[in-house]
């Protein structure tokens, strides 16, 4: 069995597309990259309080629709300013399927 909350069918998630979900309470961006790999990430901007998950997947990264700064979806780190700070990345499997994220186990703690 995978570790983490099943948030979604993997299907529903293309290529350059972020779906947000509610994971232990945290709402959580999940977004596949254009090499199809997909990400699970805090879903709250660390400039100012915008869903990332209402903004767009370029490469892999996820720019928000508030200021423009951009997260790298594997590091959390911003590539583009006003943001500072990093966002939080979050384990995530896809099993049979199925997509499961886990908020206990964050990756670039």
């Amino acid at each position: 069995m995978a570790a983490g909350q099943r948030v979604c069918a993997s299907s529903e998630i293309g290529p350059g597309e972020v779906q947000r979900f509610e994971v232990d309470g945290h709402p959580v961006a999940v977004a596949r990259d254009s090499d199809g790999t997909l990400h699970a990430l805090d879903d709250i901007c660390s400039h100012e309080e915008v869903s990332l998950s209402d903004g767009f997947v370029e490469g892999c990264a996820l720019e928000c629709i508030g200021h423009g700064s951009a997260f790298d979806l594997v590091s959390g780190r911003p590539n583009q300013l006003p943001a500072t700070d990093p966002v939080s990345v979050y384990a995530l499997t896809e099993q049979d399927g199925e997509v499961f994220v886990d908020t206990s186990t964050v990756l670039n703690a």
